[in-house]
């Protein structure tokens, strides 16, 4: 046998894949996808043709003879009209009602004939009988620059029944009868340290002021440590101004005014408070025992 001579030898272009397609055909090999890869692009390729193909365009209808298609026609027909728009006219809007004059007066007062203040009628026959007395009590709080708050408790009577009353008695010429005033006295237990012979110092024996009235220097007026300035709200407190040769102050009392030192001090009944005061740094003891009412004079 004759052996074939060589041709010429091809060469093929070098080509190289992109490394990311070349890295998802590899991945794709290895977890065996390439089978479902290629059967999804099949598929992408065959719908349109599958889809399209069996698509059948309905046959005309045939047109209709007689009455029965001019009807027809005439219903598929659609009627145009020109809009007018307008406004209505009030006197077909307002024909149901009557015209009324606006200056009549239509609504007149209650009748309040035989009535009066309180419920009740009004008896037709004169005289007082069936009196009877009453009496109201009237408190107003004040407040000063200082924040200490006085209050003032006034009383009024008089006698209802008979003739109409305003506060005052039956047959004293329409007089108001005097109010009574009241303010808010305490009463103040005190004590201070003693000192002995031997340098040193002792509590002394507790003294009570009774009805001490507002604006009281306590213990006294030599030694003015605090005053007594009235009661706070609900009159359940005193409010007390610290002097300013105060240094210290121990209890549980309240600062109401004051910043780097306390200047007016809220404290409750029965809650001791002590009080460094002086030079000598001496010791008072000072305790609001009650507050109560004390009238002043009448107005």
């Amino acid at each position: 046998m004759k052996k074939l001579k060589k041709g010429p030898e091809l060469k093929m272009p070098d080509l190289k894949v992109p490394a990311p397609i070349g890295d998802l055909y590899y991945d794709l090999r290895e977890r065996r996808l390439l089978p479902l890869v290629a059967l999804a692009i099949v598929a992408i390729v065959a719908v349109p043709f599958l889809l399209g193909g069996g698509a059948k365009k309905p046959p005309p209808r045939p047109p209709a003879s007689g009455s029965l298609g001019a009807a027809e026609a005439s219903s598929s027909t659609l009627t145009v009209v020109q809009a007018q728009p307008g406004l209505r006219s009030y006197r077909k809007r307002l024909q149901a009602r009557t015209a009324t004059d606006p200056f009549l007066q239509r609504y007149t007062a209650p009748d309040l004939t035989g009535t009066k203040l309180g419920g009740g009628e009004e008896s037709s026959e004169g005289g007082d009988g069936g009196s009877e007395s009453t009496t109201e009590t009237t408190t107003t709080t004040t407040k000063n620059s200082a924040g200490a708050t006085t209050e003032t408790t006034t009383e009024t009577g008089g006698k209802t029944g008979g003739a109409p009353s305003t506060g005052g008695k039956s047959g004293d010429g329409g007089k108001t009868p005097p109010l009574t005033v009241f303010l808010f006295a305490a009463d103040i237990q005190y004590s201070h340290t003693e000192e002995k012979a031997d340098g040193s110092t002792e509590m002394s024996a507790p003294t009570k002021r009774e009805k001490v009235r507002p604006y009281s220097p306590l213990p006294g007026e030599k030694v003015p440590v605090v005053t007594y300035l009235g009661v706070g709200a609900g009159a359940k407190t005193a409010l007390l101004m610290i002097s300013k040769d105060v240094t210290a102050v121990f209890g549980d009392g309240k600062c109401v005014s004051g910043t780097d030192t306390c200047e007016l001090l809220e404290v409750e009944t029965g809650l001791p408070e002590t009080f460094e005061y002086g030079p000598n740094h001496a010791r008072y003891k000072i305790n609001v025992l009650k507050i109560v009412p004390v009238p002043t004079g009448k107005l």
